[in-house]
């Protein structure tokens, strides 16, 4: 683009010839007699068309001249582009043989490096087996111990729970044996001391009751003393010895004596202690073999 202005033609000469062929259409006109002729016309505007044809002439010739110039610039870029293709295509086959050389020079160094890594998986997985072995076994003891360790505070805790009820029983027998004796300042003292025998047995979780005089037997929380199945809507007469719960599970219900409705109203007579106590002993046993 900067050879332009080589290319560019003498414009002076078209604009002379141009003014003098107007000046002489001007002068065609001017000198003819009125009205004009057809000839004297003619040559009037050929001689305006000419010269307007001729004063283009230069800027036609310009543009195409510009116009060839481009042309010739963009070839020129063409073919420099493709010399500069030719040198890529050259830096590209000497980094592919450069790149086959290293493939060649580390096919070896490849092979070892990967036989490497799966012989180092190979033992990884191994050792992780191995692993995983030992934690079951680990587990499996653990879980022994554990469970022989519970299956020993199991029977502990049945040996101390067969042991406090031997004691309540006992202290409820004893209550029982001085309600009946009729010397109501032992009774209180007694009563006191089961009282707090069972607030001190509460707060490990054991918790006994007894049946109400006059209660309806219940086979869920009642058994009957010698009777195997007691008839429906019979009434308790008395409690033998107490029902006991431990953090809420029934270990043993109460043993009751039920009411006879034909048997006659009797005095208490001294000998019931002992049969309370045999009842609190009954008791227990059911609670054995709970």
């Amino acid at each position: 683009m900067n050879e332009v202005p080589i290319w560019k033609i003498p414009k002076w000469p078209f604009l002379v010839t141009f003014a003098l062929l107007i000046a002489v259409a001007a002068a065609v006109i001017y000198k003819a007699a009125h009205p004009i002729s057809q000839a004297e016309m003619y040559i009037s505007v050929g001689c305006v068309a000419l010269g307007a044809l001729l004063g283009c002439l230069p800027y036609i010739l310009d543009y195409r001249a510009v116009c060839k110039l481009i042309e010739v610039n963009a070839v020129t870029t063409v073919v420099e582009q493709l010399q500069n293709l030719k040198t890529y295509s050259a830096q590209i086959s000497a980094a592919t043989d450069q790149w086959a050389l290293v493939q060649e020079t580390t096919k070896g160094n490849t092979d070892k490096t990967v036989a490497s890594a799966k012989e180092i998986a190979e033992r990884m997985s191994e050792e992780i087996r191995e692993f995983n072995e030992f934690q079951l076994k680990l587990n499996d003891t653990e879980k022994g111990a554990l469970r022989l360790e519970i299956e020993k505070f199991r029977r502990t805790e049945g040996e101390w729970l067969q042991v406090v009820a031997r004691i309540l029983d006992h202290i409820f027998a004893l209550h029982n044996a001085a309600a009946r004796s009729g010397n109501t300042d032992l009774a209180e003292q007694i009563g006191s001391f089961q009282t707090a025998c069972r607030d001190a047995a509460r707060r490990v979780g054991v918790v006994l009751f007894s049946a109400a005089p006059a209660e309806k037997f219940d086979a869920q929380k009642h058994r009957a003393h010698g009777v195997e199945t007691p008839p429906a809507g019979v009434l308790v007469a008395e409690t033998l010895a107490p029902g006991m719960t431990f953090q809420g599970r029934l270990l043993r219900p109460v043993l009751v004596r039920l009411h006879d409705p034909n048997a006659p109203a009797a005095e208490p007579s001294p000998e019931p202690p002992a049969e309370k106590t045999d009842a609190a002993e009954s008791g227990q046993l059911a609670l054995e073999a709970d």
